[in-house]
């Protein structure tokens, strides 16, 4: 009996694919050399048992393996996402203000892949709870988000 065992797919634009492409091309390239340089320089001077410049040219070697690979399985499993071409709802790519029907603070959020997600400048994952039950909404709407402490509502003013 096969089982197919599904691989988690990464949404993001093409262009955070590319960075990460890029990134992947710099450390396999250039990085990899200098690092492979920095334990060839460790090696010369003599005995490994007690040589820390060894010992951490190693340990950069490894980091530098874990992150190629991460970055490996990010582009491998990578999932574009389109920008919504409907302005009338809500989806990935649309800027959505909403008001806060609780403190009736008003804020903007970018809707994106959950690669580009970064809360500080207000780019919010469609795959949050708070990008979630924005998905789909319409301007006038209120939605529920749930939260640990509790429900939260928002209104959405609107969506560009």
């Amino acid at each position: 009996m096969s089982v197919m065992i599904r691989e988690a797919k990464y949404k993001m634009s093409e262009e955070r694919l590319q960075e990460l492409k890029d990134e992947l091309f710099f450390l396999q390239t250039v990085r990899e050399k200098e690092v492979a340089q920095q334990i060839k320089e460790a090696r010369s001077f003599g005995d490994l048992t007690e040589n820390s410049e060894y010992d951490e040219a190693k340990t950069e070697q490894g980091k530098l393996y874990a992150k190629i690979a991460e970055i490996k399985n990010l582009v491998e499993n990578a999932e574009i996402v389109r920008v919504s071409e409907k302005r009338d709802t809500v989806g990935i790519g649309s800027r959505v203000k909403v008001r806060d029907l609780e403190s009736g603070d008003e804020d903007t959020y970018e809707i994106v892949g959950s690669q580009e997600a970064d809360p500080a400048v207000f780019r919010i994952s469609d795959d949050s709870p708070f990008g979630k039950g924005l998905i789909n909404g319409k301007k006038g709407e209120v939605v529920e988000i749930e939260a640990p402490a509790g429900v939260l509502r928002f209104e959405i003013i609107s969506i560009d």
